[in-house]
């Protein structure tokens, strides 16, 4: 038996734990191997059994039990992950949570002290750390070609309604718990270590049929780091470009698929001094500016892309490499999110559902 085989078990087998996770270690046969799944569906079990050789349970706790099982991959509703985490934690596997990390700074405080007191690894699959066009925004931005970066701003909006358990506040949904934490952490990423000082958040209920946020606005600023602006909304009719970064020397704009960035270059301003006469054609200043541009288009396939993330933690738990996304900087995404939802409350009003499946 390959010893550097880890297994896993794949705890709930819905668009993220099938989509996602399981297309991802499918190919990875040198690293993992799927050793079993838990889901309460019976054809996606046997799904899952057919596509892996696997064994499949209905019981939680009953694949937790199962030694063969080195790495539990918590893709259960997200007001579950908290204490799955914790349970697998307990049965001494190593933990892959999906996003949220919780849907409480009180459960990501337990699941980080849980982890510091194990000797197993718990990390969270916050995987557009590796999307293609953050690693370039990011590399952009350290270069220092755009100078001091004033303000980040990060969109990801349509108009779309949408009706399914993530829609409910009971069970962790809303647009802030399932796509905030993507452009929360990327933000907080390039924001840097500062804490955010000021923080305006507004959540509002616009075309969903559950009872939690489908439209976000956050904005926060703190000393000495940019002023970072993220929307997301499903009422926006004519959504806007992904990324926009304003630098003192430049800027960046553009797409998950496309960026494009531009900078001038301090020794070729022209040299100029504060001058408060009258202009002489009454026209307001204007530098020739000499413009350098350069543009990137995505060329990796996304899952390609991520599949870095079990590549890394293979490293980690084979070779003792650093743990790429450790779970307390991913407490600082809960922490802005339960402020987020403490400065701009959702109140639970059930008479506003519509069309609710009960059955």
């Amino acid at each position: 038996m390959n010893q550097d085989l880890i297994r896993v078990g794949i705890a709930g087998l819905g668009r993220s734990g099938w989509d996602i996770h399981a297309r991802l270690l499918a190919p990875l046969t040198d690293l993992y191997q799927v050793a079993a799944v838990v889901d309460a569906d019976a054809s996606r079990r046997q799904e899952a059994v057919d596509r892996f050789d696997c064994v499949a349970y209905t019981s939680y706790e009953d694949m937790l039990d199962d030694p063969a099982v080195e790495v539990v991959v918590v893709c259960l509703p997200s007001h579950l992950h908290a204490d799955a985490s914790l349970a697998a934690l307990a049965h001494g596997k190593h933990v892959v949570c999906e996003k949220p990390m919780a849907t409480s700074l009180e459960d990501a405080d337990r699941m980080v002290a849980a982890a510091a007191a194990s000797d197993r690894v718990l990390t969270i699959f916050q995987q557009r750390r590796y999307n293609p066009d953050f690693v370039k925004v990011k590399e952009v931005i350290e270069s220092g070609l755009l100078g001091r970066i004033v303000q980040i701003r990060l969109t990801e909006s349509r108009f779309s309604r949408r009706w399914d358990w993530q829609t409910l506040q009971k069970l962790g949904g809303g647009s802030l718990n399932n796509t905030g934490p993507h452009f929360l952490d990327q933000a907080l990423q390039l924001f840097g270590p500062a804490e955010p000082e000021v923080v305006f958040c507004h959540l509002d209920r616009t075309l969903t049929l559950g009872d939690a946020d489908d439209h976000v606005k956050l904005v926060f600023k703190g000393k000495d780091a940019p002023t970072v602006d993220i929307e997301i909304s499903s009422c926006c009719a004519y959504p806007g470009e992904t990324w926009n970064v304003m630098g003192t020397l430049g800027g960046l704009a553009g797409t998950t698929s496309e960026l494009r960035w531009r900078w001038v270059l301090p020794e070729e301003l022209p040299a100029r001094m504060l001058d408060t006469r009258p202009m002489p054609d009454r026209s307001y200043n204007r530098d020739d500016l000499i413009w350098h541009e350069e543009q990137w288009e995505q060329t990796v396939p996304l899952l390609d892309a991520y599949a870095a993330f079990y590549r890394d933690l293979h490293a980690t738990l084979r070779q003792g490499a650093p743990l790429a996304i450790t779970p307390q900087s991913v407490r600082r995404v809960i922490w802005l999110q339960g402020l987020c939802h403490r400065l701009s409350p959702i109140p639970q009003d059930t008479a506003q559902l519509k069309g609710v499946h009960n059955g």
